[in-house]
């Protein structure tokens, strides 16, 4: 199946602690279904320090369910995003606005 939310998207987050906040995809994991949005569901990680890092409390983006993000469309609003052949190829478009994203 294709992916409706991809790296690079613009979202806001539907659900949650982070309800309404807005960012951008960093990574997508299909087999589980959740992403990792930069600035958003960001935990405290403590690392020890080693020969390369130092250690100390590192805050972290932690994966989301796909189900709880919406993709912007191109007036800033959250859409749905639905799928339809262009020149023979599967584009995705915005379903408020009609636009390919």
């Amino acid at each position: 199946m294709a992916a409706k939310l991809k790296k690079g998207d613009k979202i806001v987050v539907l659900a949650g602690k982070d309800k309404g906040k807005e960012g951008v995809i960093s990574s997508v994991d299909p087999k589980t279904g959740k992403a990792v949005v930069e600035g958003v569901n960001v935990a405290i990680r403590h690392t020890r320090a080693s020969q390369n890092s130092q250690g100390g409390r590192v805050p972290q983006a932690m994966p989301i369910q796909l189900s709880n993000l919406a993709l912007l469309d191109s007036k800033g609003k959250p859409t749905r995003v639905g799928f339809r052949d262009e020149d023979g190829k599967k584009v995705r478009f915005a379903k408020t606005t009609g636009e390919t994203v």
